[in-house]
């Protein structure tokens, strides 16, 4: 067997470093069954906490289907039986798989790399964040802070969208049971990887156990991937990722079935930002083992999914451990922690905490978990904005301390690509923080990092296509509510129908984003994807 193997190795980012000695690692491994790998190709990966706020951040969405398409070059070749994908972080793994399951008749697992050994705690990093958006420390101590939490191989280890992957791969079956957290550069780490390596010869088309891709990720699969992103309070970026990659396999799912499924899953984990300890600390309590285990005991995963295991689904409810240099994997049943992980029966939330709310100003996504039910309604008076840098001016200028809903429009996937907007949680928690009631409206994202702060996010239509969050202006009262699913501008509705929509601000030039026009022009929206290539992909099998 000839297996292929997809890289987004760079070592420039912490969480694709430790991928640079696989290759050979994974040769070796492959040589002890009979087999052989080539590396069939490499696929960017970018950084959104590294690009959070700069001119890059606009390649952010994009660089998804870059990595889609690179995944699909890769396996042009015909040359191989199987593949192995080697990706971790936030548009890496949903590109891989878009990539990949347009190859659907190969046999394919992902090979996680793992997240970085806990640095200082959440609670002291927030704190300086916070203390450098009011101007008590400069930028020396907020490096130095920074510095101390990111500082080693692996993902960062709060629960943003790279371990939200993880997450979701695990509940799909395509990761070897448990090696979703098990930290980089240790002798476990490598053992997962030779199983990996290992199972893949296993489950080629030339024995008794063929397992493509193509028949893996089906209806349930993805289905299990959305429970188990809600019942751990997982990245928000995922409402958009997941439809992608389900439409990769000719499979549709939107936002009215996520918040059909956030109803009826409750929340079993508190892992930062939801929470205060870390995937480290989640790992320990019992990791994502137990969180199969639990949600499987309350019938709210499909137990029945054909995964890349020989064992079934069952054994992704066992986690991992060496002995005798070999690894053995013994079932979980029961929380390590539960300030952490509690069974369904007795949740931290009895919702998924993540709300569809929409009204006269479109449709958008409220991730509850992390927001106090007493901030799950906020009204209050509209400022808007066009740029996330025109919010921080008006915050350091003292304009933002009051009851404010923050709009910032013209964010979307065919304005300008649909950058995260994490660099605005730090200042609005602070306005928060004063006692005032504040949420965020925007057409942009915010990711898994979002924080404390209401926030009605990936509002669609965006205001660059007509959405109707373009005609707000100052001043107008708006109410976004997650108890009742209403986001909506509290004005006269004939005076509403009459108002122009306000003019898009200039396109901006500039580090590389001229050359994804074609990706903002032809994007459908974010709940089916943000996406040109699949919007042309489904457009062409429709006609």
């Amino acid at each position: 067997m000839n297996i292929g193997l997809v890289t987004s190795y760079n070592d420039m980012l912490s969480a694709h470093q430790p991928y640079g000695r696989y290759p050979e690692q994974m040769k070796l491994f492959a040589r002890e069954v009979g087999a052989t790998i080539q590396v069939a190709g490499g696929v960017p990966a970018m950084c959104d906490g590294v690009t959070q706020g700069q001119p890059g951040m606009e390649l952010s969405l994009f660089s998804r289907d870059t990595i889609a398409l690179s995944t699909a070059v890769a396996l042009s070749h015909g040359m191989f039986e199987g593949a192995a994908l080697l990706g971790i972080c936030d548009k890496i793994v949903p590109g891989l798989l878009i990539g990949a399951l347009r190859f659907g008749h190969l046999p394919m697992l992902l090979v996680p790399g793992g997240p970085m050994p806990s640095g200082i705690s959440n609670k002291e990093k927030q704190r300086v964040r916070e203390a450098y958006a009011k101007g008590e420390v400069g930028t020396s101590e907020l490096l130095e802070s920074e510095s101390a939490s990111y500082h080693s191989a692996g993902t960062c280890t709060f629960y943003g969208t790279a371990n939200s992957n993880q997450m979701m791969m695990e509940a799909m079956g395509l990761h070897v049971p448990g090696a979703a957290f098990i930290q980089p550069h240790t002798k476990l780490r490598q053992q997962m990887t030779r199983a990996a390596v290992h199972r893949l010869t296993e489950i080629g088309w030339a024995g008794n156990d063929y397992r493509p891709l193509g028949r893996c990720v089906d209806e349930k699969a993805i289905v299990n991937a959305a429970v188990a992103l809600l019942a751990t309070g997982g990245s928000t970026n995922h409402v958009i990722h997941l439809p992608a990659i389900a439409a990769a396999a000719g499979i549709r799912i939107d936002w009215e079935d996520f918040d059909r499924l956030s109803a009826a899953v409750p929340l079993i984990a508190r892992v930062y930002p939801n929470g205060s300890g870390d995937v480290n600390d989640y790992q320990a309590a019992g990791g994502t083992a137990y969180t199969i285990r639990a949600l499987l005991d309350a019938g709210l995963l499909h137990g029945d999914i054909l995964t890349i295991w020989a064992d079934g689904f069952e054994s992704y409810a066992a986690e991992p451990a060496l002995e005798n240099e070999a690894v053995r994997w013994t079932p979980v049943v029961e929380s390590r922690d539960d300030t952490m992980l509690r069974p369904a029966s007795r949740p931290f939330q009895p919702d998924g905490g993540m709300r569809l709310v929409a009204g006269n100003l479109g449709r958008g996504t409220f991730k509850t978990s992390a927001v106090g039910p007493d901030r799950w309604t906020i009204e209050a008076p509209a400022r808007i904005f066009n740029d996330q840098d025109e919010v921080i001016a008006a915050y350091k200028a003292g304009e933002l301390h009051r009851d404010v809903v923050v709009v910032v429009r013209f964010q979307g996937p065919n304005a300008n690509g649909m950058p995260e907007l994490h660099k605005l949680t730090s200042p609005l928690a602070v306005v928060q923080a004063e006692g005032w009631r504040v949420a965020l409206v925007t057409d942009g994202r915010m990711s898994g990092a979002s924080g404390k702060v209401p926030a009605a996010i990936h509002v669609s239509p965006e205001a660059l296509v007509g959405g109707p969050i373009a005609r707000l202006r100052d001043g107008d009262l708006v109410r976004v509510c997650a108890a009742t699913g209403r986001l909506e501008a509290l004005v006269d509705a004939a005076e509403w129908e009459a108002r122009e929509r306000a003019p898009a601000p200039p396109m901006r030039t500039g580090t590389g984003r001229e050359l994804f026009a074609f990706m903002r022009d032809g994007a459908n929206d974010a709940e089916a994807g943000g996406s040109a290539m699949l919007a042309t992909m489904m457009r062409d099998y429709a006609a």
